[in-house]
């Protein structure tokens, strides 16, 4: 087990500097931090935090990491944290890690230097600055995760049926008699991207059309989603339908279908994934999965309330409601000729 003395000497400092760059970062010079950040997570130091919450008092501030600021479905959960945060005393600091697990450490290391009474990562990873210590306090640990949530990691969360909602999704244009589709997916190391194509393959399976699927990955971006269209779209069996596992994938597809002169939904129908506040002033308005995005952010931070409060008795996964919304994007399956 790594001592504060370990950290010490591997950081070429004494002991008080690790305490007071631990209890104070302020009393410390960046270059300093960087030294004793760097060998706390060499070699997986973790205060005793029990006998820190004893002695500090709370910062009332919790760092809300997400993986892209840029992205309207984080924008509309941050607000949802915030609400719920400000109802309860407390401020929420923004990380925008850009989906970068050495920016992903240094937001959560705020959390071993007293900076912050709690973390909310939206992403997929645990940073692994905290491992040590979720694995002494598993769901105890002030660490909650939401959106690309996993219950691997052993703490609580925040999510909703991935595999159910793109089940519903499939079904949906299945139905309409799109038998050939494209699914424009995300990074294939997320766990929504997997429940998400499970939910997919699962529907294609129980109507015997297992093979009648194309998937690509993107990262969720609009710019992603106009190449993966486009390369749909090039190709000699063009898929009658897209869907796409985020909004902003779907608002890609949509430019590349206009840049080639096809129509939606008349040539090609394509479903979205978020219910983002403009996906229903898109031309044609976009047919999407809805997801609860600012009750996302506010389960996630009354789960981290919960545990502070130490009134957390055993893991806690919440899994919301979603919903399919129809809208003008989708219509019957092309028939050639």
């Amino acid at each position: 087990m790594a001592t504060i003395k370990m950290v010490a000497d591997y950081a070429g400092v004494s002991t008080a500097t690790v305490s007071r760059a631990l209890s104070s970062p302020d009393l410390v010079t960046p270059e300093t931090r960087k030294k004793v950040q760097k060998a706390i997570e060499h070699l997986g130091y973790a205060p005793n935090f029990n006998a820190r919450s004893l002695r500090a008092l709370r910062t009332t501030k919790i760092v809300m990491m997400v993986p892209d600021i840029a992205n309207p479905f984080f924008s509309e959960v941050v607000q949802g944290a915030e609400e719920a945060a400000q109802l309860a005393g407390y401020s929420v600091l923004l990380g925008d890690t850009k989906d970068d697990a050495e920016r992903e450490n240094q937001y959560a290391s705020m959390l071993l230097s007293n900076e912050v009474d709690g973390v909310i990562f939206l992403g997929h990873r645990l940073p692994a600055i905290l491992s040590r210590m979720v694995s002494e306090r598993g769901f105890r640990a002030p660490v909650v995760n939401a959106c690309d949530f996993t219950a691997d990691h052993g703490i609580s969360g925040v999510r909703i049926d991935n595999e159910a909602a793109a089940f519903a999704a499939t079904e949906l244009l299945l139905a309409m008699g799109h038998h050939h589709l494209g699914v424009i997916a995300g990074p294939l190391d997320s766990p929504i991207t997997q429940a998400r194509l499970a939910g997919v393959r699962r529907c294609l399976g129980q109507q015997g059309l297992g093979e009648q699927v194309r998937v690509s990955h993107g990262s969720y971006t609009m710019e992603d989603g106009a190449e993966e269209a486009s390369a749909f779209l090039q190709s000699p069996e063009r898929p009658t339908a897209l869907f796409c596992f985020s909004d902003e994938l779907a608002l890609g597809a949509l430019s590349a279908l206009r840049t080639v002169n096809l129509s939606c939904p008349g040539d090609v129908s394509i479903v979205g994934f978020d219910d983002v506040r403009f996906a229903r002033f898109v031309a044609p308005p976009l047919t999407t999965v809805r997801q609860p995005m600012r009750r996302i952010g506010e389960s996630a931070v009354n789960l981290l309330l919960s545990i502070l409060a130490g009134r957390s008795e055993t893991q806690e996964i919440v899994t919301l409601q979603h919903e399919l919304v129809m809208r003008q994007s989708t219509g019957p399956a092309h028939q050639p000729g």
